[in-house]
């Protein structure tokens, strides 16, 4: 086995500076950017070398580290044009939580670098490098993004980074992956937003009297706006099938909740997703073995995450996998 591949993550907020962590604590060269003085200042106390975004690419490009985009969509485009200037064929992976919008402007900004998105399926509704921590990923699934024109090579670097900082990986394509984070991610967030700003409404009465289930449907309202508009807006068209899809159902039980007083149909679908949900969890689960050197070998990887499979570890050029038996 060969050195292990250094990792320069550039955006130090909650997740990149996770990876930072996981990726370090994985026994791996790491070093950081981030436009936030705040977090820079934070990661170096913590000991990290965090340096100005063109100087941290340069030290990538220079080991062939594979870089890590951490930043909010909206800042993809302006670091992707450094990239494209300073580190132009690196290997270039990243955390945003859209995948289709990222894939789209490494293409235009950055076309030579060698690219395979990520998104690990973490996080907490704090954020800032204060809020990150090595073990965020300890048994989350992370995707990888296993569309054609990705490069082997640098799907292969995504997956070891994901596998290394503790998650295990859930192969499918872009598109695949925005249509299903617009309905457990993204969603989520909306209505978390509509059933805060609905409690509030309620006067103090409500609010005093807000208990476990008022607060559970609304953590994530507490993310900072900002962060939330980003992959909610970025993922526009997704989204909007997904909300159709909730307020079909929220109509259905208005209207029958208006003329029968029933609401038994909402309630058992809810009660019987949910039971799916902890069910697909405790399923004994068949191990699986994907030759990475087949020519089909991405579309086998494909049919794996789409049927809830993933990736447990990488032995040379197998992956050692398993899928719901």
């Amino acid at each position: 086995m060969g050195p292990v591949r250094a990792v320069c993550v550039i955006g130090l907020g909650l997740i990149g500076g996770s990876v930072l962590r996981a990726a370090a604590r994985a026994g791996r060269p790491v070093w950081g950017a981030t436009a936030s003085s705040e977090d820079r200042e934070a990661a170096v106390a913590d000991g990290f070398t965090v340096l100005p975004v063109e100087e941290a690419l340069a030290k990538a490009a220079e080991a062939d580290a594979l870089v890590v985009l951490a930043v909010p969509l909206p800042a993809v485009d302006e670091v992707l044009r450094t990239v494209a200037s300073v580190a132009p064929s690196c290997l270039l992976t990243d955390v945003v939580s859209v995948k289709s919008a990222v894939a789209s402007a490494v293409a235009r900004r950055a076309p030579g670098v060698r690219y395979a998105g990520g998104h690990p399926m973490a996080g907490r509704s704090a954020s800032g490098w204060a809020a990150g921590s090595a073990d965020l990923f300890d048994g989350a699934p992370w995707v990888v993004a296993t569309d054609e024109e990705v490069p082997a090579e640098a799907w292969r670097a995504a997956v070891s980074l994901a596998l290394g900082c503790g998650a295990h990986v859930v192969p499918t394509t872009s598109g695949e992956h925005d249509a299903a984070v617009a309905r457990i991610s993204h969603l989520p967030h909306v209505l978390a937003a509509v059933l805060a700003a609905t409690g509030a409404d309620g006067g103090p009465l409500a609010l005093s009297l807000a208990a476990g289930s008022f607060a559970d449907g609304t953590r994530v309202a507490g993310t900072r706006a900002e962060l939330v508009l980003a992959m909610c807006e970025g993922n526009r068209e997704q989204l909007l099938d997904a909300v159709d899809d909730a307020l079909g159902r929220l109509g259905a039980a208005r209207g029958a909740l208006a003329s029968t007083g029933g609401l038994a149909a909402t309630i058992r679908a809810g009660n019987e997703a949910r039971a799916g949900l902890v069910a697909l969890r405790e399923t004994p689960r068949e191990e699986l073995r994907i030759d990475l050197t087949d020519p089909e070998a991405f579309e086998d990887l494909r049919s794996l995450g789409s049927g809830g499979g993933r990736i447990l570890r990488l032995e040379g050029d197998i992956a050692i996998a398993d899928l719901p038996d």
